[in-house]
């Protein structure tokens, strides 16, 4: 596909790059492919989503998100419904909506589909108003995020910082969970240190754990354990890394359009995409069946 001038908005504080650096290179990329681009610049203090939103009331044809899943989701949900499209250049640690996409990873590759790629439509997640685009989580995982930002910050690459901040982070002791959980066909009252709720399905298994083969089922995946030491937790963390994280006693997965959570706390911590909120339950969760339009790689499956 070819565009017309598109705005780009780079945050230049995702992953670990020289920010002074990422604004030229993002510029460099883009036009070396035939991409011309307005460059808007700003930090994690700037208003993602008013950005996005006033680019797509402009009728901007492609809104070019520069970031890591952070950025790419407050984008993203901005846009939703609208009839702009999201492109990914991915700047991130981690990068899980671009990489289920099959954008690549490296800056100039990326460029490159945003210069010939095509338009297919997804789903995005909502947690009580705020749009996510890979998980909308609670327990563990918050902890698990911010540990490893901090690992990452001390010198661990991103992978390495991961698995550090799950192990340290998992044999913590924390409080429990108490959750209701009322699904369409099932409603579930357990005890347990993790609800994890994803847009769309996981693979929990094999090489590939942790990525989705598609993004536009329209379904909510949710997995959590109803055994919650801290031994049986470090068991999952185990079996996960070696594929066998959905034969485990007490792990449950299932799939919704929509979602209530509730526990007997008046406010939670949720990590949405990297980012941790704190929210009030109810957690109501919903998914809106492709209501987001992004450039994908031509050839790529819908």
């Amino acid at each position: 596909m070819t565009h017309p001038p598109v705005l780009a908005i780079v945050n230049p504080t995702s992953g670990s790059e020289d920010p002074r650096a990422v604004p030229r290179r993002v510029a460099r990329a883009l036009e070396a492919r035939g991409v011309s681009a307005r460059i808007l610049v700003v930090g994690r203090d700037g208003n993602l989503p008013a950005l996005a939103r006033r680019a797509a009331e402009e009728r901007a044809e492609v809104v070019v998100a520069a970031g890591g899943d952070g950025t790419v989701s407050a984008m993203g949900g901005a846009i939703a419904g609208s009839d702009s499209c999201l492109a990914v250049l991915p700047l991130g640690t981690l990068n899980h909506f671009a990489g289920d996409l099959g954008i690549p990873l490296e800056l100039d590759d990326a460029a490159a589909v945003v210069a010939g790629g095509r338009v297919a439509n997804v789903d995005i997640g909502e947690v009580n108003g705020r749009p996510f685009l890979n998980n909308a989580s609670l327990g563990l995982y918050p902890h698990i995020v911010e540990e490893r930002l901090h690992q990452q910050r001390v010198g661990h690459a991103k992978w390495s910082a991961l698995l550090w901040a799950t192990f340290k982070v998992v044999l913590r002791r924390h409080p429990h969970l108490h959750v209701r959980i009322e699904a369409e066909d099932r409603e579930i009252e357990a005890k347990t240190q993790f609800v994890f709720v994803g847009n769309n399905e996981y693979r929990i298994s094999g090489a590939h754990l942790g990525d989705r083969d598609r993004l536009d089922r329209g379904r909510l995946s949710v997995y959590l354990s109803e055994r919650s030491g801290r031994l049986e937790l470090l068991e999952l963390v185990v079996r996960a890394l070696f594929g066998r994280l959905a034969s485990a006693p007490a792990f449950r997965e299932f799939t919704s359009t929509r979602l209530v959570v509730d526990t007997r706390r008046h406010r939670i911590r949720v990590a949405l995409d990297g980012e941790v909120e704190t929210l009030e339950p109810p957690l109501e969760y919903r998914i809106r069946p492709r209501a987001l339009r992004v450039v994908v790689p031509d050839g790529e499956a819908d």
